[in-house]
C-alpha cells in the first residue's frame, strides 16, 4: 500500500490496455461561467433516473406543489432501497402524469411528471444545518436517500447504496477525469464551488473511514487541478492525482487501475476489492443536501457544439426540456437561428445527448434533463457528418486493439448481430463499458456500441423472464414438497391412532375387556342389521305395493258409499212425499159412518214413517167421539178450502221430492224398488264400514312395519358410518 501512495506521489501511475486520443474540443465552453437560466415554461420529470426501481407517485394532477418538494417515495423507505425519489424542481402545478419519451437511445417512453412553473420559485421549508459533523451517521444517510442523490457520472447507481457499507475501505476515488470531448461541467464545477465539493469530501471520508483519497483528475484541467490542491492542501489523507490526457480514463475500473495498479475481474464491484467510487458533481450534491437541505433538483450541463451561438455551461433544472436548453444557447438549424417549435423532431438527428463518444442521438428535442445528463451536443455537419453509411467489416482488428476492457468487438458484433446470447455470455459484453473507442476507429463505421446496447437489453430482459420462471419453479417445488409432508404427517397421525388402538385393546385390563367386548358387540349388531336389512328389502316393497292397493280401495270404497248414502236420501224423501200425498187424499175423501175407508189408488207400500203416522191417526180418531158430517155441510165450510189447500202444498212438494229422487236415480243408475234399495243400502253401508275398519287395521300394521324398517335401516346406516369413521382414525 505505501508503495502506491510513494508512486501516486512521485507522479507514476499505471497504463490501461488501449485508449484513443480523440479532439477535445473543449475550448467551446472551458472559459464560460456556469449560467443560470430562466424557468422553462414547463418542466417534465420521469420518475426513474436512476438504476433501480421507480418510487410511488405523491402527487395527482391539478395539485400545487413547491420547490423541493418530494414527487415519488418508496414503500418500504430503507437505507438499502434501490428506489430514489425524485423533487419539484421548482413552485407550481402538476400539469399531467402520462408517458413521454425519456432520455434513452432507443427512445422508450416512461411515466413523467408535468410541471408548469408559477414563477414564485417558492421553497417548502427546510433545515440548515451549520455543523454536519454533528449528525449522525445514521441521519447523515438519510439525508443522502431523502434528497434522492443518484450517481451523476453516467451510472446513476442510488448514492445512498454506495455510502451504506461497513467493509473497510482502503482508497475513496473521486473521479474529476472527465475524458470525454466537450464536456467541461466537472471542470467548471471545481474551479467555481470547490469548497462546496470538499465539504461533500469530508462526509464521505466520516462515512466510509478510507485510508486514503485520491482524485483523479486529467493534466488538461490546469486551473481546476490548482484549485484542487489549494482546498485539499490541509488535509494530508486527500490526494489530487494529475493523470495524463487518454479516454476513456474516466472509467471506473481503467481509473481504478491507473491510480492503483489493480485491475477490477469481471464480474466484481469495487467495493469487493476496498475500493469506492464517486463522481465530482456527486460530491457537490451530497454537500447541498446535508448542509443546505437541498434535494438534487438541478446540476451543470454542458451544452457545447459548434451549431451553436453561444455554447455554455448552465445550471439545468431536472425535467428541463432539451429544445429550452438549445434556445437559450441560440441552437442553428440547417440555417434557421431563431427560435425553434417545441414540437418540431430532429429529422437529421444532430442533437446528441452525453459527449460525441458515449452519447446518442435524440429522436425529439422534448426529451428532459435527467440526474445523469452531463452534455447536450449540437455538433455541426463538419463535426459529425451526418451520411455515414455502414459497410461489411473488413477485419481490421483496431478495435480489439483500443478497447480498454480487452474485448473482442468484432466477435460481439456478429454475435449480437445473430441474437446469439449465450455466445455474448462467453465473450463477456457485460465488461463492455459502452466507451465508442471501438467504433471511432472503425473504418467501416459499424456503430459497433449501438449492436451492444441493443444486445444488452435484450439480455436483461431475457434474464428477467428466467428469475421469474426460476420464481414460478420454485414456488411450484415447495408447494409440492409441503403437499407431500402434510400427507406424510396425515398418515403418521392415523397409524399412531390405529397403533394405540391396537395396543389398548391387547391390553389385558377390565377397560380393554370391555373395550373388545363393546366392540364385537358393535359388529354383531351390525352385521345382523345387514342380513335384516337384506331380508327386509322384499317385505319393504311388498309394504309399499300393499300400501298403493289400499289407497285405491279406499277410494273406490269411499265413492261407492258416497253415492249409496245419496242414494238412500233420495229414497227417503220419496217416500216422505207418498205419505203426505196419502194423507191429503184420505182427507178429502167424505166420512162414512160406518167408520169404513173408501179404497184409494195408492200403493200399497207402508214405510216406518207412514205406518207411525197412520197410528197416530188411528189413535186420534179414536180418541175423539165419530160424528157424521154429510157432504154438503163439508163442502160448504172454510174448513174445506183450507184442507184443499192444503193439500195441493203437500202435492207440490212431494212432485219436487220425487223429481229430485228419479234425478239421483238416473246419475247412480239404479233402479231397484223402494224397499229393496232401503235394505240393501242399508247391508252395503255396515259392510263397507266393516271392511273399512278392517283395511285401516291392516294399512296400520303395513305402516308399522315399513316405519320400523326404515328405522332400522337408518340406524344401520349411522352405525356403518361411525365405524368408518373409527376405522378411518
Amino acid at each position: 500500500m505505501e508503495s502506491i501512495i510513494n508512486r501516486i506521489t512521485r507522479g507514476h501511475f499505471w497504463h490501461f490496455h488501449g485508449g484513443i486520443h480523440p479532439p477535445q474540443q473543449k475550448f467551446l465552453t472551458k472559459d464560460k461561467p456556469i449560467r443560470n437560466l430562466p424557468l422553462p415554461e414547463q418542466l417534465i420529470l420521469p420518475i426513474q433516473q436512476h438504476i433501480g426501481q421507480p418510487g410511488d407517485l405523491l402527487v395527482s394532477v391539478g395539485d400545487r406543489v413547491l420547490k423541493g418538494q418530494v414527487l415519488t417515495k418508496s414503500k418500504k423507505p430503507t437505507n438499502q432501497s434501490m428506489v430514489v425519489p425524485v423533487h419539484a424542481p421548482t413552485s407550481g402545478i402538476v400539469t399531467a402524469i402520462k408517458n413521454s419519451v425519456i432520455a434513452h437511445p432507443s427512445g422508450l417512453s416512461s411515466l413523467c411528471i408535468f410541471i408548469e412553473p408559477d414563477g414564485e420559485d417558492k421553497w417548502q421549508e427546510r433545515n440548515i444545518c451549520e455543523y454536519p459533523e454533528l449528525l449522525t451517521r445514521e441521519q447523515v444517510i438519510d439525508k443522502i436517500t431523502s434528497a434522492g442523490i443518484a450517481g451523476m457520472g453516467g451510472a446513476g447507481f442510488p448514492t445512498h447504496i454506495k455510502v451504506n457499507i461497513q467493509p473497510e475501505i482502503n482508497y475513496l476515488i473521486i473521479n474529476a477525469a472527465e475524458c470525454e470531448p466537450y464536456i467541461t461541467a466537472d471542470d467548471l464545477l471545481i474551479r467555481e464551488h470547490s469548497a462546496t465539493i470538499l465539504d461533500g469530501i469530508n462526509i464521505l471520508e466520516r462515512l466510509l473511514t478510507p485510508h486514503h483519497i485520491l482524485i483523479g483528475i486529467e493534466d488538461n484541467k490546469p486551473e481546476a487541478i490548482k484549485v484542487l490542491q489549494q482546498a485539499t492542501a490541509d488535509n494530508p489523507k486527500i490526494k489530487v492525482c494529475v493523470l495524463p490526457t487518454k479516454y476513456p480514463t474516466g472509467g471506473e475500473k481503467q481509473l481504478i487501475q491507473v491510480l492503483t495498479g489493480q485491475e477490477v475481474p469481471s464480474g466484481v464491484i469495487p467495493r469487493k476489492l476496498g475500493i469506492v467510487m464517486q463522481n465530482i458533481a456527486t460530491c457537490f450534491a451530497i454537500a447541498d443536501a446535508v448542509i443546505f437541505d437541498t434535494p438534487l433538483i438541478r446540476r451543470v450541463v454542458t451544452v457545447s457544439g459548434q451549431a451553436l451561438d453561444k455554447p455554455q455551461n448552465v445550471w439545468a433544472l431536472l425535467g428541463t426540456p432539451i429544445n429550452y436548453l438549445l434556445e437559450q444557447c441560440h441552437y442553428q438549424n440547417t440555417g434557421d437561428t431563431g427560435q425553434r417549435n417545441k414540437s418540431n423532431v430532429n429529422a437529421n438527428k444532430h442533437v446528441i445527448m452525453g459527449g460525441p463518444m458515449m452519447g446518442f442521438s435524440l429522436s425529439t428535442d422534448q426529451v428532459p434533463v435527467v440526474k445523469i445528463t452531463n452534455c447536450v451536443l449540437a455538433p455541426s455537419k463538419d463535426e459529425i457528418p451526418a451520411d455515414n453509411k455502414e459497410v461489411e467489416c473488413i477485419r481490421c482488428g483496431q478495435c480489439a486493439e483500443v478497447c480498454p476492457a480487452q474485448l473482442l468487438p468484432q466477435e460481439l458484433q456478429w454475435s449480437a448481430k445473430a441474437k446469439d446470447h449465450q455466445q455474448l455470455t462467453k465473450l463477456n459484453l457485460a465488461d463492455c463499458i459502452e466507451c465508442g473507442a471501438c467504433a471511432y476507429v472503425c473504418p467501416s463505421q459499424i456503430p459497433l456500441v449501438h449492436y451492444y446496447r441493443i444486445a444488452k437489453a435484450e439480455m436483461r430482459e431475457q434474464h428477467v423472464l428466467h428469475l421469474q420462471s426460476e420464481k414460478a419453479k420454485t414456488r411450484f417445488e415447495a408447494r409440492k414438497v409441503r403437499l407431500e409432508k402434510e400427507k406424510l404427517a396425515r398418515e403418521t397421525k392415523q397409524k399412531k391412532a390405529a397403533d394405540a388402538r391396537k395396543a389398548k385393546m391387547a391390553e389385558n385390563t377390565p377397560e380393554a375387556s370391555n373395550a373388545k367386548s363393546a366392540v364385537a358387540a358393535a359388529l354383531a349388531r351390525v352385521k345382523a342389521k345387514k342380513a335384516k336389512a337384506a331380508s327386509l328389502q322384499p317385505e319393504e316393497k311388498l309394504a309399499e305395493k300393499a300400501t298403493l292397493e289400499k289407497d285405491e280401495l279406499q277410494a273406490d270404497k269411499k265413492s261407492q258409499v258416497a253415492a249409496a248414502i245419496a242414494r238412500a236420501k233420495a229414497k227417503k224423501l220419496a217416500a216422505k212425499a207418498s205419505a203426505s200425498k196419502l194423507s191429503d187424499a184420505e182427507t178429502e175423501a167424505p166420512t162414512e159412518t160406518s167408520g169404513e175407508k173408501p179404497e184409494t189408488d195408492t200403493p200399497k207400500v207402508k214405510t216406518s214413517e207412514t205406518e207411525a203416522s197412520q197410528a197416530k191417526a188411528s189413535q186420534t180418531k179414536a180418541s175423539q167421539p165419530k160424528e157424521v158430517i154429510p157432504k154438503e155441510s163439508v163442502h160448504k165450510t172454510n174448513n174445506y178450502k183450507k184442507l184443499k189447500i192444503a193439500a195441493a202444498i203437500a202435492k207440490a212438494k212431494a212432485k219436487k221430492a220425487q223429481k229430485l229422487a228419479e234425478q239421483n236415480q238416473s246419475e247412480n243408475s239404479d233402479e231397484l224398488p223402494q224397499n229393496k234399495a232401503e235394505t240393501s243400502l242399508n247391508e252395503k253401508a255396515e259392510a263397507a264400514q266393516a271392511k273399512k275398519i278392517k283395511d285401516d287395521e291392516k294399512a296400520k300394521r303395513i305402516a308399522a312395519a315399513v316405519a320400523k324398517a326404515k328405522a332400522a335401516k337408518a340406524k344401520r346406516q349411522e352405525q356403518q358410518n361411525k365405524q368408518n369413521q373409527q376405522e378411518a382414525e
